[in-house]
């Protein structure tokens, strides 16, 4: 969930309405964290520190929990998968809610799953679901990275949906996570170049894409929320990531240069993309 929050904020909204600053009903249904659960959490960091330069401290959640920062910068969170779950290895992204308890019941009401919560962590409140197509993510309500909007502007993570039908699925996260509402601080939809764009004040903050099978036999043409990082040399941070026991699992050249999508040691894929 999100590892790295403050202390003394209210998640609620102040009685003129106006959503408290510096919490997830602030930017309600953005990208807010992006987290993996490892099942060896001391070769998660070591893998990840090596790799994308990395450093980690502790978090809020406990000394099972780590905070990965890039200069500085909160950029993910990596924590110790319990051995009694029996999930895939994953990068999840979480979205800022103003009520998680309502939020979960759009999510079942439009036929997709809640697998875990809303339970209580620390200062706020998470929920994991796995949507109509099977794509998993998290709901956050609380406090958000002590600067959000640094965050938002520059950290290396971002996050794409590839999906069934993406007009469909933003149907279905606009109903759930109240994208497209007019509300404060809510983010905005937009269909570019057989892409839908979600955005808050003009950042592109996740992309959703059509395409995706739901019964294909390699998971990584089902529907699932996939986390990019951006980087100087996707190459070179490949071959360090290769060198580690990563496995390369497609490369290529989009607009904004060189991308290399691979599965960490423990099994969880992302993609090292060129700094756009």
């Amino acid at each position: 969930m999100n590892a790295d929050t403050t202390d003394a904020a209210d998640a609620t909204a102040v009685p003129d309405g106006e959503p408290v600053a510096g919490t997830s009903a602030a930017v309600c249904g953005a990208p807010c964290w992006v987290s993996l659960m490892a099942r060896d959490l001391d070769a998660a960091l070591d893998f990840y520190g090596a790799v994308m330069g990395w450093t980690f401290r502790s978090g809020s959640l406990g000394e099972e929990f780590r905070v990965a920062l890039a200069d500085g910068v909160p950029v993910a969170g990596i924590g110790a998968l319990a051995p009694s779950l029996q999930v895939a290895v994953a990068w999840t992204p979480y979205f800022a809610v103003e009520d998680a308890d309502a939020t979960t019941a759009r999510i079942r009401e439009r036929g997709a799953t809640v697998a875990v919560g809303p339970v209580a962590l620390h200062t706020g409140r998470g929920a994991l679901a796995a949507d109509r197509d099977g794509a998993v993510f998290g709901i956050w309500q609380g406090p958000l990275v002590s600067n959000w909007e640094a965050w938002r502007d520059c950290t290396p993570a971002w996050t794409r949906l590839q999906t069934r039908d993406a007009f469909d699925a933003a149907i279905f996260y606009g109903e759930v996570l109240e994208w497209a509402s007019r509300r404060p601080g809510c983010c905005e939809v937009r269909y570019e170049n057989d892409e839908v764009l979600l955005s808050h004040r003009g950042h592109v903050l996740a992309r959703l894409t059509s395409g995706a099978v739901e019964a294909a036999p390699d998971p990584s043409l089902r529907p699932h929320w996939h986390t990019h990082f951006s980087v100087d040399d996707p190459r070179g941070h490949a071959e360090k990531a290769r060198d580690r026991g990563a496995t390369v699992l497609a490369a290529g050249t989009a607009a904004t240069g060189p991308w290399v999508r691979l599965s960490d040691p423990d099994g969880a894929t992302f993609t090292l993309s060129s700094r756009g």
